[in-house]
C-alpha cells in the first residue's frame, strides 16, 4: 500500500495500521539520514544484542534503536548520561505508533576531532614500531620497589595502594604525583616518567588513573607521554580508565591492565599465593628428603648384611686357603710313584722287546732252514740238474721239446748247452 497527498486528502476513514504506515512513509521519505546530538538515558542492551535508549536534551527526547549488526562495530560502550552524536533515519515504529530514530552510526558528541587525532597518532607510532611486542620488556616477578605516576587525589591511587597492601604488605612504593587531566597534564606526566627512569629507584613503573570521558583521559593520548614511556629504562604498566577505555599509553606500555586495580595485581605478587606455593615446595622437599632417607636406610641395611667381622673374615679366608691347599695336593703329581711306574714300565718294555726279538730270531732261523731245504742249489748239489729251453723257461716235460731244440743245463757247479736228439716221455 502506498499513500500520496491525493490519497490523504480524500474523505475516507483509515485504520490505525494504515495511518501509522502512511506516517512512517512520510517520515522516511521526507527526512534524509541526519546527525542528531543528545544525552543518552534509559539505555538497555537486549538479549538479542540490540540497543534501546532515549536521546534527550533540556527540552525534548526521542526514542532510539541501534540494531546489533550496526552496534557490533563500535569499540566503546554507550552509557547513561553520555553526550553522543548519532547518524539516524527518522521513522515510526508502526506496532506502537512510536516516533523513533534508527541509528546507523554513533560517536561521543564533539569528539570527532579527538578521535581523528587519536587515530593519526596511533598509526604514526605504530609505523615507528613503538607498539611492537619485540621491544616490550617482561615485568619483574618480585619487584622490590614500585613507582606510581598518578594524582594524589585520584581514587585510582587509593585502589592501587589498597591492592598492593593486600597482596604484598610492606611493598615499597614511590609516588610521582602529577595531574591526570587538564591543561599541562600530559607534559607533567611525561616528565614524571622521565624522572622515574633517570632515578632508576623502582623495578617497575605504574601509570594510572580512573575512568572518564575521552576528554578526561586525553593526557594519556599525547605523543610526549607515549615517547616518554617508550624511552623509559624500567618497565611501564598502563592502568588508565576502565576495561573498555583504550589510550595510546596502553599500546606503547610494556603491559596494559584493564583498570588501576588490575595493574596493581599485575605488578605485585600475591602473598597468599606465594605462601601456598612455598608450602607446596616445602612439602615436596620434605617428601623428597624422606624418600632419600628411606633409600639411604635401605642401602644401610643391605651393607650391614654384607658387613663381616674381621676375625670372621680371616677364618673364612683360612678355610678357603685350606680348601685351595687340599685341591693343590690332589692336583699335584706323586713324582716318586710316577718314577717307579716309569721304571717298571721301562723294564717291562725292555723285557717285551727282548722276548719279541727272540721270537723273531727263532722264526728267522726256522725260515732260513726252510729256505735252505728249498734252495735249488742244494738240490743240484745232490746230483740233480735244472734244464731251460732257449727262452730260459724251465723244462719239466719232454713232450714240449722238439728234436734239435737247444737246452741249457745247470749243474751244482757250472752249466752246459745240449741239443735234443731223441726224447721219450715217461708214462
Amino acid at each position: 500500500m502506498f499513500f500520496n497527498e491525493n490519497t490523504l486528502e480524500e474523505n475516507r476513514v483509515l485504520s490505525v495500521r494504515e495511518l501509522n504506515f502512511a506516517a512512517r512513509q512520510l517520515l522516511e521519505n521526507g527526512l534524509p539520514l541526519l546527525w542528531v546530538r543528545g544525552e543518552i538515558s534509559n539505555f538497555v542492551c537486549a538479549a538479542s544484542g540490540h540497543w534501546y535508549f532515549s536521546l534527550k536534551d533540556e527540552q525534548a527526547q526521542v526514542r532510539c534503536v541501534m540494531f546489533r549488526h550496526k552496534s557490533q562495530y563500535l569499540d566503546w560502550q554507550p552509557k547513561n548520561g553520555m553526550q553522543v552524536e548519532v547518524l539516524a533515519l527518522a521513522t515510526l515504529y508502526e506496532a506502537r505508533g512510536d516516533f523513533q530514530l534508527t541509528l546507523e552510526q554513533m560517536r561521543p558528541a564533539g569528539l570527532g576531532a579527538l578521535y581523528e587525532a587519536f587515530e593519526r597518532l596511533k598509526k604514526k607510532l605504530e609505523n615507528e614500531g613503538l607498539f611492537d611486542g619485540a621491544r616490550k620488556r617482561a615485568l619483574p616477578s618480585f619487584p622490590q620497589q614500585i613507582g606510581i605516576v598518578t594524582s594524589l587525589q585520584a581514587a585510582a591511587l587509593r585502589d592501587v595502594l589498597t591492592t598492593l597492601k593486600k597482596r604484598m604488605p610492606g611493598m615499597a612504593v614511590v609516588l610521582y604525583p602529577v595531574p591526570v587531566q587538564g591543561e599541562g597534564a600530559a607534559q607533567k606526566i611525561a616528565q614524571a616518567i622521565r624522572t622515574a627512569s633517570e632515578r632508576a629507584e623502582c623495578d617497575v613503573l605504574l601509570v594510572c588513573r580512573g575512568g572518564g570521558s575521552i576528554e578526561d583521559l586525553w593526557a594519556f593520548n599525547e605523543e610526549m607521554v607515549a615517547r616518554a614511556i617508550a624511552a623509559s629504562h624500567i618497565p611501564v604498566v598502563s592502568g588508565v580508565g576502565h576495561e573498555t577505555d583504550f589510550t595510546i599509553t596502553d599500546f606503547v606500555a610494556d603491559a596494559r591492565a584493564a583498570t588501576p586495580t588490575a595493574a596493581a595485581q599485575l605488578v605485585a605478587p600475591d602473598r597468599q599465593e606465594l605462601r601456598q606455593r612455598l608450602r607446596h615446595v616445602v612439602q615436596r622437599m620434605a617428601r623428597g628428603y624422606q624418600r632419600h632417607a628411606e633409600r639411604a636406610m635401605q642401602n644401610l641395611d643391605f651393607l650391614q648384611r654384607r658387613l663381616v667381622h674381621p676375625a670372621q673374615r680371616i677364618r673364612q679366608q683360612e678355610q678357603h686357603l685350606d680348601q685351595l691347599q687340599q685341591r693343590l695336593r690332589m692336583a699335584r703329581p706323586d713324582l716318586a710313584r710316577l718314577g717307579a711306574q716309569q721304571a717298571e714300565g721301562l723294564r717291562r718294555l725292555r723285557a717285551a722287546m727282548q722276548r719279541t726279538l727272540e721270537r723273531y730270531d727263532m722264526r728267522l732261523r726256522n725260515m732260513q732252514q726252510h729256505l735252505q731245504h728249498l734252495d735249488p742249489q742244494q738240490v743240484l748239489a745232490r746230483g740233480y740238474s735244472m734244464v731251460r729251453d732257449e727262452h730260459g723257461a724251465i723244462v719239466a716235460d719232454s713232450a714240449v721239446l722238439a728234436s734239435g731244440a737247444r737246452l741249457d743245463i745247470t749243474f751244482a757247479r757250472g752249466w752246459a748247452r745240449a741239443e735234443v736228439k731223441e726224447k721219450d716221455r715217461a708214462s
